[in-house]
């Protein structure tokens, strides 16, 4: 995957990010957004129609096909990727997500909810501490704290205009930054 992805997985940020993403690409409220863990990573996404009927994009645990199938929609791409065999036995689990260990999917959570420009905060403060953590740093837990303190501290925006999403991003940088002292 790539570092900073590997550490917002391993943190659950990119699972309040990816909430964050479907609010604004599928025009949903909040309150229709879940996170649920998966943890044999087979099913990328699950979306439960107002019938109740599930639809649920599956494949190994690996994100090639998910990327591809974004890439290529609404065309299918033929590949030589490996396929999931259904015969294997294999049991798909769910679980809540642990947003007190977890805290960072927390905050996204919060961002989600405050809606404005704290998405934008909370994307600018953690691309700053995963940078800074992947440096040696700040240790691993430091980062949430960035995030948080970053998010109380950096000016809130209800309704903000495009310049003020750009002055938001610096100002939260910024701000991470000087916790930091990069």
């Amino acid at each position: 995957m790539g570092a900073k992805i590997s550490i917002d997985s391993a943190t659950l940020m990119n699972k309040g990010l990816e909430m964050i993403e479907a609010r604004w690409l599928f025009n949903l409220r909040p309150d229709q957004i879940e996170v649920v863990v998966h943890p044999q990573s087979i099913i990328h996404s699950l979306v439960q129609f107002e019938d109740g009927s599930i639809k649920a994009q599956m494949g190994l645990p690996d994100m090639k096909l998910p990327i591809q199938y974004a890439m290529a929609f609404p065309q299918r791409i033929p590949n030589a990727f490996p396929r999931y065999d259904f015969k294997k036995p294999n049991t798909l689990t769910f679980e809540e997500p642990d947003t007190k260990t977890f805290r960072n999917l927390a905050l996204a959570m919060e961002a989600l909810h405050k809606g404005g420009n704290m998405p934008c905060i909370l994307n600018a403060a953690n691309e700053i501490a995963v940078f800074a953590f992947l440096r040696n740093r700040i240790g691993f837990l430091d980062m949430t704290e960035v995030v948080e303190q970053t998010m109380r501290k950096t000016t809130f925006i209800e309704k903000p205009s495009l310049e003020e999403y750009f002055e938001s991003d610096g100002e939260a940088r910024n701000f991470a930054a000087t916790l930091i002292h990069l």
